[in-house]
């Protein structure tokens, strides 16, 4: 059974670690218990929308890309060896109709 918890927290401990900050640098900056933060990356707790925004503002990096890395691992263990990295024709055009609003 594929536990979405536990990859999301190997996501944040991978992009934690490739920023090189400490747990207890990012938790800090996330006003996140340390505690807290340990159990999420182990996969033990899970994280709320709001405490993986505020992660993702600690670590400086869009939730989409910790989202996608989540989608991306999770397809992997789910057997789809490879999968689709381009954005739907109807996501492009939704896109480019707001931004001619603007």
């Amino acid at each position: 059974m594929i536990l979405v918890r536990h990859e999301i927290g190997e996501v944040l401990r991978d992009l934690r670690q490739q920023k090189g900050r400490t747990l207890r640098q990012v938790a800090s900056r996330a006003s996140v218990a340390l505690g807290y933060l340990s159990e999420v990356e182990r996969g033990q707790k899970e994280a709320s929308s709001e405490i993986l925004a505020s992660v993702a503002e600690a670590l400086d990096v869009p939730i989409s890309t910790i989202m996608r890395e989540v989608g991306d691992r999770i397809a992997v263990l789910e057997g789809l060896q490879t999968f689709p990295d381009v954005v739907p024709d109807e996501l492009v055009a939704s896109v480019d109709a707001e931004l001619s609003l603007r």
